[in-house]
């Protein structure tokens, strides 16, 4: 059950403990993906799971604006504070719980809230009247070429959203974009921000994706989840 779709009549009918929450983020993704590419495949991946799963689960509406500094030397890219983000989605699961659904898993889209949701999930787990887990849909999948805007994103958006997707750009994406996250030296990473190292904030190449990818890794993504909440209610 999607809570935004749901009334509270519907809501209140519902018979689990257990919620997903999708947090994204708006932020560039090169010339050719949206600024809410991030929330749109954590929503996708929800979605997906919700389907996959054989049980009730309720779907919380997206947190779409996460820690993405980073990226702030692009049109359009929005971002707080960690603790901002991680006070944000503390009371959002405090608000669910407050109504039954006390299992949450975090549905997350984007790798700049990994180490924040990591933390707070565990404060959450420790301190609060409900348990929660982060799930990083890129991670549970096998996508070593992810990269940024690169070729697993745009090819889950090419599935999922193909209307957003400007495969007219591809080649300026992959001209003005980077090989690699950064700069590396001794272990180091001495860029903080995107621009630092690629043109245009891309990182990989868009163009060796596909809509057919897309389908596999959103199998793929769900899957991991439907089985991380089969886990969960069985603790």
């Amino acid at each position: 059950m999607h809570l935004s779709d749901a009334t509270a009549t519907d809501a209140e009918a519902v018979e689990t403990d257990l919620a997903l929450l999708p947090v994204g983020s708006t932020e560039q993704h090169g010339p050719h993906a949206p600024l809410g590419t991030d929330s749109l495949t954590a929503q996708a991946v929800a979605d997906a799971a919700e389907a996959a799963y054989d049980s009730e689960v309720v779907v919380a509406p997206p947190i779409h604006v996460g820690v993405a500094e980073e990226h702030r030397d692009f049109a359009g890219t929005l971002w707080v504070s960690e603790d901002t983000f991680r006070d944000y989605v503390r009371e959002t699961v405090a608000s669910l719980a407050h109504h039954g659904w006390t299992q949450v898993v975090v549905v997350n889209g984007h790798g700049g809230n990994v180490g924040p949701l990591r933390e707070v999930c565990a404060r959450i787990t420790r301190h609060d009247e409900a348990d929660a887990w982060a799930f990083t849909w890129f991670d549970a999948v096998d996508a070593p070429e992810m990269g940024h805007g690169g070729p697993v994103e745009t090819s889950l958006l090419q599935h999922t959203r193909p209307d957003l997707v400007r495969a007219d750009r591809f080649e300026e994406a992959a001209d003005g974009g980077a090989d690699g996250w950064g700069e590396w030296v001794s272990g180091v990473n001495l860029a903080y921000d995107t621009s630092e190292f690629s043109e245009n904030g891309c990182v990989g190449d868009p163009g060796e994706g596909s809509a057919e990818r897309g389908d596999e890794l959103l199998d793929e993504a769900s899957e991991a989840l439907a089985a991380l909440l089969d886990r969960v209610a069985r603790r």
